[in-house]
């Protein structure tokens, strides 16, 4: 009769209370919502173009609106011109080679110093600018020699990035020339990286912490 009494009492399989109910729900709907709103979910469901396209269009917004918002507060350069185009990549394409954290720092890295030492050879690390005081000579040679090492140890490194040879061309030509400029300026390609993991990974996308992940062999492909 005890035996009875106890499975007549027992709670079915998976009963929680009421309290705790309610938390597991919610738990499910912010799961849910998470989940609809992550890069990968949605262009199963929609135009891949329209959700790429407002992907790219919001975070790029963000992520250089924050920097521009630093360097309004700050007074440093906290935003330039190739800043734009390492955002569109981690956006557009967030997991090619090119948009990796690797390539985006090296590269840029690169190219900052490739930039800085053409001004020393050429003797014009306090010179004015080319669009000020024009292009001479010797800038047309700094120009040429910093887009050439960039990209030359660029590929020697492995860590190709295209907007690096925009960095080395600003830095070069006379736009930002002093070295605690060139530090901020590595400064913000750390924190634009940043948030491309962050974002990225929210929204679903694979992206790498440091190197893309290597592809995975096909069956038979192997020599």
């Amino acid at each position: 009769m005890k035996r009875e009494g106890e499975e007549q009492h027992k709670q079915p399989t998976g009963w929680r209370p009421p309290e705790e109910q309610g938390q597991h729900n919610m738990v499910d709907i912010v799961r849910g919502l998470i989940t609809r709103l992550r890069i990968p979910w949605l262009m199963a469901h929609h135009s891949k173009a329209i959700v790429l396209t407002l992907f790219s269009f919001f975070n790029g917004c963000i992520s250089i609106g924050l920097m521009a918002m630093l360097a309004a507060i700050t007074g440093s350069p906290f935003i330039f011109p190739s800043l734009g185009p390492t955002a569109f990549l981690c956006y557009y394409a967030p997991t090619s080679p090119t948009a990796s954290p690797h390539n985006i720092i090296i590269g840029q890295l690169i190219g900052t110093l490739m930039g800085y030492l053409s001004l020393i050879v050429t003797g014009l690390t306090t010179a004015d600018p080319a669009i000020s005081g024009g292009v001479t000579w010797s800038r047309v040679l700094a120009a040429a020699l910093s887009l050439g090492l960039t990209s030359g140890l660029m590929i020697l490194f492995r860590a190709p990035h295209p907007p690096a040879g925009a960095t080395t061309l600003i830095i070069s030509l006379g736009i930002l020339t002093k070295p605690w400029q060139l530090v901020l300026l590595m400064v913000a390609v750390v924190l634009l990286t940043l948030q491309a993991i962050v974002i990225n990974r929210l929204a679903g996308i694979p992206y790498p912490l440091w190197k893309e992940y290597p592809k995975k062999e096909e069956p038979g492909n192997t020599p």
